[in-house]
């Protein structure tokens, strides 16, 4: 929805003008961030025995792959593929929609992804939490038992 529905229904509604350079760049971006995505799509049904929906939400704690490096690479990559479809488009309707994006997020995460955490994992999420930053990722990964 986020990444093919609203940027078509902007896209159809503004003008689109591509060009080569910006749409090469922008292209490698949405590879990069579905590729990110569906990384950690299959982490979460692997490691984490669950889904994204709520209804079969994980029942462990996934700290593996790109989450050793930041709590929430799954928005991240999102987030590269919404400013990839920009660029590729050159369309700042859907810069605002990424801004939007994203705000909504860090308002969803702090309020509500983050106490459901705690309260589902503990302790475990509290020590990763205070180990792995929310947006900006680690240069070297974390690991539990470190």
């Amino acid at each position: 929805m986020a990444t093919i529905v609203v940027p078509l229904i902007i896209l159809w509604s503004s003008g689109v003008d591509i060009e080569l350079v910006p749409a090469l760049f922008g292209g490698a971006l949405v590879v990069g961030g579905t590729g990110l995505v569906a990384w950690t799509v299959k982490l979460f049904v692997t490691i984490g025995r669950g889904t994204l929906a709520p209804w079969d939400a994980t029942t462990r704690l996934v700290v593996r792959g790109p989450y050793r490096h930041v709590r929430n690479p799954m928005i991240t990559g999102v987030a590269l593929s919404l400013a990839g479809e920009a660029a590729v488009f050159g369309s700042i309707p859907l810069l605002i929609f990424l801004g939007s994006f994203v705000a909504v997020n860090a308002v969803y995460f702090l309020l509500v992804e983050e106490p459901g955490l705690s309260r589902r994992f503990g302790t475990d999420y509290e020590r990763y939490k205070a180990n792995v930053g929310r947006w900006l990722p680690r240069l070297r990964p974390w690991t539990p038992e470190s």
